[in-house]
């Protein structure tokens, strides 16, 4: 739990969408990793209430009753204990891939958390959001409950659009 955000995401524009990527290294194995980011009791703690179905095809149902978004999406990639991959959305939406890999490292793993929205989409506020959300796991791995951090992610939104703006990642019109 940082007073500061990271904001070590590395960005990428391909064929009209924007992509971030995350890499986090816990002192926890991937195992406990995994379970954090899959078991309906954990994702509250970190994410939002639900339920992912862990095989290819299975459903994804996440309900972030504050804001009023709900996730209705499928698992489009996984491998247990290792890869798991769904859109950030629901039926009709464009897509928005969210990609987690869990990798051993040590005694711990690395995580890496790679989302991609359509270039004409603010990328800095969802890699924002994202980076309050993988507070709140570092949170949970540590036993710790967190609300989201929004003082957090609004430094980081205001980091990430940023940097998006000098490197000339600015959202297309």
């Amino acid at each position: 739990m940082t007073a500061t955000p990271a904001c070590t995401a590395t960005f990428s524009r391909v064929d009209g969408t924007m992509s971030a990527a995350f890499e986090r290294r816990f002192d926890h194995p991937a195992a406990e990793v995994w379970r954090a980011l899959t078991d309906p009791a954990l994702l509250p703690q970190w994410l939002a209430p639900g339920e992912i179905e862990l095989r290819l095809g299975g459903k994804v149902k996440l309900d972030f009753k504050d804001s009023g978004i709900a996730i209705d999406s499928t698992v489009t990639s996984f491998v247990e204990g290792r890869l798991l991959e769904y859109a950030w959305g629901g039926s009709g939406d464009p897509p928005r891939p969210v990609r987690w890999i869990l990798e051993p490292d040590g005694d711990g793993c690395r995580l890496t958390l790679r989302i991609t929205v359509p270039a004409d989409e603010d990328v800095g506020r969802s890699a924002a959001g994202w980076e309050a959300h993988l507070e709140m796991l570092a949170a949970t791995l540590e036993g710790v409950s967190i609300h989201f951090p929004f003082e957090l992610f609004k430094a980081a939104r205001d980091t990430y659009r940023a940097r998006l703006a000098a490197a000339d990642f600015a959202p297309q019109a």
